[in-house]
């Protein structure tokens, strides 16, 4: 079992070269196949409820996993090819959400960044 993002890289390396896949995984069309997965995934979301996609059934819940899996594998191939730390990314993103979306003035709320910037401004009397 990979248990590490280093170790799962390696065996989807592993699973194309035993295919002669490499040829056909570019960027460009890892990333369609990405977003293939992705709208497959939201698939299984069509006209739920939010309760009821909160509450998904076994089996529902078990085909969601296998698209969560195909997400999450295209989009390690697409870092390895274009040798990204998907961790350290992710790690920077968050710290700049963190900055855009202070939680003292997000907390709650669904507002974009800019709108929440408007709001602190109408506060404080103007741009800071």
């Amino acid at each position: 079992m990979n248990t590490t993002i280093e170790s799962l890289t390696q065996a989807l390396r592993r699973f194309a070269a035993e295919r002669d896949w490499e040829q056909f995984h570019s960027p460009k069309n890892l990333a369609a196949a990405l977003t293939v997965e992705a709208a497959e995934l939201l698939e299984h979301f069509q006209w739920l409820t939010e309760e009821q996609s909160r509450n998904l059934p076994a089996d529902k819940r078990a085909a969601v996993s296998q698209e969560i899996a195909d997400v999450l594998l295209y989009l390690l191939q697409i870092a390895d090819k274009l040798q990204i730390d998907v961790i350290a990314a992710a790690n920077e993103k968050l710290a700049l959400n963190g900055a855009k979306y202070p939680a003292a003035q997000a907390r709650g709320s669904s507002a974009k960044s800019d709108e929440l910037r408007r709001a602190q401004e109408e506060v404080n009397g103007g741009p800071s």
